[in-house]
Parts: C-alpha cells; structure tokens; sequence
C-alpha cells in the first residue's frame, strides 16, 4: 500500500512538509479512538494523494475514482489493520463544511476505526452511524461521514422528487 504517516507507539511523517505537532496529534488521537474502540494490534495511517487512493480504491474496491478513507483490516490478531486518507480530498471537504483540516482528518479517522473494529455502514441498520455519533460527541467533532453522506442522498431524492 503506501507508507503509514503514524505506527502507533511511534510518527512517521510521509510529508516533511507537515507539522511534526499535527502528526503527534492525530496519532494521539487515532490512538484514543483505538482504545475506545478496543481494536488490538498495531494501526498504520497513510496520508496521501487523490492520485495514490484512486489507485487504491480500483484496486481494492473496482471504483475508479478517489475517495476520502479507505480501510484495511488485518487478519492478524497482531495488526489492527491499515487506514488510508486522501489529504486533498479531506481538505476540499473540510473547506466544504467550514471546519479544520485537522477536524476533518481526526472524523476520517474515526470512520476508518469503525470500520476496522467490525462496524460496515453498507450493511448494518444504523448502528455504525450511531456509534459514529457518540464518538464525535465525545471527541467534540463535527458532522460525521455516515450523517453527511446519508444527509446528502436525502437532498438529492428531494430534488430529484421536485422534478417529477
């Protein structure tokens, strides 16, 4: 895959441009939500490109397109899994909803989190959006994910019922 900005227990900056503090940060929090969650093992978080979850996401998942977070599990009792972020996208969003990069960051953290502690929006009836809601409380995060995009399909049959 790519390499991980931060291996819990330890920072690695794939950006020798970004703030040695925002990578400390993010891993401590990332290491919260781990705890919270009760996922073992050893997480990896890679902060890259569009380009590079592009890439990954055709490769994993048959979507040709970018996304803002996708997530590894591992099969491993030793490794929790890895999670992948697209820092152009989690800008674009963060500009989009008038929040931090760094808020954005931390809520596309906890998605993936979710998602490697079992949690799978596609298919439950609601309980990783719930679950996804306590914890942004907790954490003092805005609007999560699962409640954007939900919200944003809402809007799109609204119009879309208009039309008819």
């Amino acid at each position: 895959m790519c390499p991980p900005i931060c291996s819990f227990g330890e920072v690695k900056r794939k950006d020798p441009t970004s703030s040695s503090s925002s990578a400390q940060t993010l891993s401590r929090f990332a290491t919260r939500v781990q705890r919270e969650l009760g996922i073992e093992g050893e997480v990896d978080i890679c902060v890259t490109s569009s380009r590079e979850m592009q890439a990954l996401n055709r490769r994993f998942r048959r979507k040709n397109k970018p996304t803002d977070v996708l997530t590894f599990p591992s099969a491993s009792p030793s490794v929790g899994g890895d999670i992948a972020i697209s820092l152009e996208v989690a800008a674009a969003n963060a500009a989009d909803l008038g929040h931090s990069l760094a808020n954005e960051v931390k809520i596309l953290i906890l998605h993936g989190m979710l998602h490697l502690a079992g949690f799978d929006h596609e298919i439950d009836d609601g309980e990783m959006q719930a679950r996804e809601a306590e914890l942004r409380k907790k954490f003092k995060l805005p609007v999560g994910l699962i409640e954007r995009t939900h919200h944003s399909a809402e809007k799109s049959a609204q119009r879309g019922a208009r039309r008819s």
